[in-house]
């Protein structure tokens, strides 16, 4: 199984749930299962914009922000929900929760999508086989599709995943960059929005691998220190680690140990317990941060791995805070099993010194929701003045 991991590189996964509101909604409801289906704010009246939609509808013309009435004249017999963002929050946490059991090193990129590194996942079997595993399972708990890419990479495993949808998995290696990916538009590349696109076509940068070819100086004149990444990342390098504490809405603190010898012992468990503890509490004194869930995990010794979580009645930062919490939940949930691994992870970390979140994953869904009127007030304005009333802002 080594053969398929390699010896100093990493094999990352991207895990993006496909259409994924419209796809709770249908297993909220089933019956919804072979219909077209649209998520907008205003569906009683039929205006708006579309929020999301599944793949009858996009295979159909529809697309995120389209005007809903524009929508419904391709699929007249789309049927049309108002958005309920606490559901897609629950199935993205339970979905989350789930991926965090195959690997922690697990980071949040949006409500539908995740990055997770398997490299130590070896003993699972091929990543193949993770991937087959972890959509399989997703699909039978909770009747959400979803697309994996595996790469050695972020920036490959993102465009890996984004190539086969619905349900699709697919493999990109360094090796294939230019065969598979140089010849498309450089507006696909991960990173580059149409603003970008268009100023690199006034360069002569039409496709990826224009870019990728392009003397790096003369894409970092064009674009600055972001160009030097670009640059790198459709040449296949990408450096950047799979990073848990990079997440907003999850953000999270924490740390685990993989014991050359299974632990059996309560007095050893506890001294492990609490150096765990004490290199938390001093990660998250370092970051002023402050939390009030912990999270602990232990892996047994044929690798099963059990995530348990308490919520406190107070902040926490201490280190006989975070150790009298993490052995309150390991000692309630301990099958007395050898223990191969264990974590503890400060979860929903804030700032102690503002104690204010920062506007999590899930917030631009929302916002949707809250600009629909001014979207809707807009679309009148086009339709009596013409297009060319109001026109676009956008920074990149």
């Amino acid at each position: 199984m080594a053969d398929f991991y390699p010896k100093n590189g990493r094999v990352i996964f991207h895990i993006d749930a496909n259409a994924f509101f419209a796809s709770v909604e249908i297993a909220e409801n089933p019956t919804l299962s072979d219909k077209p289906v649209i998520i907008a704010g205003n569906p009683e009246e039929r205006k708006g914009i579309v929020v999301a939609a599944n793949y009858l509808c996009k295979n159909r013309g529809v697309y995120t922000t389209m005007r809903l009435r524009e929508a419904l004249k391709l699929v007249p017999e789309a049927v049309v929900i108002k958005p309920n963002h606490a559901l897609y929050k629950k199935y993205s946490k339970q979905i989350f929760t789930y991926l965090a059991e195959v690997s922690p090193l697990i980071e949040y990129a949006s409500i539908d999508e995740a990055y997770l590194d398997i490299t130590g996942c070896a003993h699972r079997g091929s990543p193949l086989d993770i991937a087959t595993e972890i959509q399989q399972e997703i699909l039978a708990r909770f009747r959400i599709p979803i697309s994996i890419g595996i790469a050695p990479n972020k920036f490959l495993a993102k465009m890996a995943s984004d190539m086969k949808k619905p349900l699709g998995i697919t493999v990109l290696r360094k090796r294939e960059v230019e065969r598979v990916l140089w010849n498309r538009p450089v507006v696909e590349a991960h990173g580059i929005g149409a603003k970008t696109a268009e100023k690199l076509q006034a360069y002569g940068i039409v496709s990826i691998g224009d870019l990728a070819k392009m003397d790096v100086k003369k894409v970092q004149s064009i674009m600055g220190v972001r160009g030097v990444r670009m640059h790198e990342r459709v040449n296949g390098i990408d450096h950047r680690p799979v990073d848990p504490e990079a997440n907003t809405s999850y953000k999270s603190i924490g740390n685990s140990m993989t014991f050359p010898r299974n632990l059996t012992e309560p007095s050893v468990i506890h001294g492990k317990l609490h150096m765990l503890a004490r290199s938390v509490s001093e990660r998250m004194k370092a970051k002023k941060a402050v939390s009030r869930t912990i999270q602990v995990m232990i892996r047994y010794e044929d690798f099963k791995t059990v995530t348990r979580s308490q919520t406190l009645s107070r902040d926490v930062q201490k280190e006989e805070d975070l150790l009298k919490a993490a052995e309150a939940i390991f000692f309630r949930h301990w099958n007395g099993e050898p223990v191969r691994l264990l974590g503890i992870t400060a979860q929903n970390a804030v700032d102690k010194r503002s104690q204010e979140t920062q506007m999590d994953l899930f917030s631009f869904e929302e916002e949707a929701d809250k600009f629909e009127p001014l979207w809707t007030t807009v679309e009148a304005l086009k339709q009596k003045f013409g297009d060319s009333i109001i026109r676009k802002g956008w920074m990149e």
